[in-house]
């Protein structure tokens, strides 16, 4: 099973909003840096997470900034806020032959089963906020020595 990696994205983007703020403008070029996209991807990205409210954005250069506290922000609301909400999490086959015991029965074998993991799912994303995961990248990046950024002459901003 496999997911887009819009969601993967949104969480790397909304871990290097909270990291660098203070020490760089976190713009779509600088964001696009550590994410390896294209900053057009980053910028549709930040405008998903502001319309859910969890980033604000600054025009031009001023760059992005989380809307609420990291203790507040699941991974449930940054997966919806990304991904869309008019698709079910499993898509299932168009037209299962009517005629056919299995075709006909399907839907009433499978469909509660899959919005059990669906609510499992959300229930277990839930319960894990980007404060926890800032946490982690902050144990994983002392433990490999990797604690500083630096940009490239191409991402830093022109004064």
């Amino acid at each position: 099973m496999q997911f887009s990696s819009r969601f993967t994205i949104a969480v790397h983007i909304l871990l290097a909003v909270n990291e660098f703020e203070g020490q760089f403008k976190t713009t779509s070029n600088f964001l696009g840096s550590s994410v390896n996209v294209n900053p057009v991807i980053i910028r549709k990205t930040l405008g998903q997470l502001k319309d859910a409210g969890l980033v604000t954005v600054e025009a031009g250069v001023g760059g992005a900034s989380l809307a609420k506290d990291p203790k507040k922000i699941s991974l449930w609301d940054i997966f919806c806020a990304v991904e869309d909400k008019k698709e079910e999490l499993f898509h299932f086959h168009e037209n299962p032959n009517p005629d056919c015991p299995v075709g006909a029965n399907i839907h009433a074998v499978m469909d509660g089963r899959l919005r059990k993991f669906k609510r499992n799912l959300q229930k277990d994303m839930d319960d894990i906020t980007l404060q926890d995961l800032v946490k982690d990248l902050r144990k994983e990046m002392k433990k490999n020595r990797k604690l500083g950024f630096t940009q490239t002459k191409e991402e830093t901003p022109e004064a």
